[in-house]
């Protein structure tokens, strides 16, 4: 088989066709430098996925403002919605390592600041913008693919970016018509940026739901998310939905094999979490499994690292259905040591 370019191994396992061999890719920049990388590993060895939007939304009756903070020595940002029912007001702090942010306060703390929430959400324009896309196409070439995404599904958007789990949790039994009319509002605007992604000429979508039972459960993945997974899966046809699932799965297994989604993206196996390459491949016979290499991992000596590589290799089989990636937090510097090994695996593990 003629040797393909990163770019070509991972449109393969998207069409359901057979790579040359399994690809091995990292989110843009995750761990290692782009450049650094394929100095290190070869071009041909690594490839690319850059987060890319067809959309973006803007707010003609509202403001954002934002201002600098800092805290314990760490560097922070306030930001303040103006809404023309009042201001919400969120703050984040930002890990130095990574540059990575976790909210400290969320925009929504009390059940009227959802009418607040509301009157922005119902604000937003959604427009499409197909410029980052092609800018994505051109400067990845050969080594990569634009990572097309809609917004989060609006349950998994409300406890991520508005309200903490334990807020959310309580406020649906408190106001649950407040929670609802956003969770509404927010479902419009997602079903108009499906429709973008829909009529454009993209070989897959991802709904970057950072999917994890404990927080989720099964009764709310099966109201709030499979069913815009479903209604995606419908419009793109043989196009397949992909779906961010990067935490424990076993309890929405069934609901992920009777739903629309035909690729799971950042899967994080043992030792991490608790669904292996292998229960994927087995369960879901249609499932592209885009496999994070656990992170932990990275810590284990090179043979360690070779060793489960290995392991994922021969869980999943020379399916065409596997791609390993780098697409949850390296540990600090351990990516010059993993990457190499890694590449090794893939490449001893060899083709069909």
């Amino acid at each position: 088989m003629k040797e393909m370019t990163p770019r070509e191994r991972i449109l393969a396992v998207i069409r359901g066709e057979m790579p040359d061999r399994v690809p091995f890719i990292q989110y843009e920049n995750a761990a290692g430098p782009n450049v650094e990388m394929w100095e290190m590993l070869g071009r041909e060895s690594m490839g690319t996925l850059r987060w890319t939007r067809l959309h973006r939304i803007e707010y003609p009756n509202c403001n954002r403002q934002t201002e600098e903070l800092e805290r314990d020595g760490l560097r922070g940002l306030r930001t303040v919605l103006k809404t023309p029912r009042g201001e919400l007001v969120e703050e984040r702090f930002f890990e130095p390592t990574y540059g990575t942010a976790s909210i400290k306060k969320h925009f929504v703390q009390e059940p009227e600041e959802y009418d607040r929430l509301l009157a922005y959400l119902e604000d937003g324009v959604v427009v499409e913008n197909l410029d980052p896309f092609h800018l994505a196409l051109e400067e990845l070439g050969d080594q990569g693919l634009p990572l097309v995404a809609v917004e989060r599904t609006p349950y998994q958007q409300l406890w991520v970016q508005w309200v903490c789990i334990e807020d959310l949790s309580l406020h649906l039994v408190d106001c649950p018509e407040r929670v609802e009319a956003c969770v509404e509002a927010l479902g419009r605007q997602e079903r108009q940026i499906m429709e973008i992604v829909a009529r454009n000429p993209v070989d897959f979508v991802d709904f970057p739901d950072n999917i994890t039972a404990p927080v989720i459960g099964v009764n709310n993945f099966r109201k709030y998310c499979v069913p815009f997974y479903d209604e995606m899966a419908g419009m793109l046809g043989e196009r397949p939905v992909y779906v961010h699932m990067d935490g424990d799965l076993k309890p929405l297994w069934k609901d992920i094999g009777r739903s629309g989604v035909r690729g799971l993206d950042s899967l994080s196996p043992p030792p991490d979490n608790d669904t292996s390459v292998g229960e994927a491949v087995s369960m879901w016979p249609e499932m592209r499994v885009w496999v994070n290499f656990p992170s932990s991992v990275h810590l284990e000596s090179a043979q360690g690292i070779y060793d489960m590589a290995g392991e994922i290799l021969e869980q999943a089989g020379h399916t065409g259905r596997l791609q390993i990636q780098i697409s949850e937090n390296v540990p600090p510097g351990m990516w010059k040591k993993s990457y190499p090994e890694i590449v090794r695996a893939i490449r001893d593990f060899g083709q069909p």
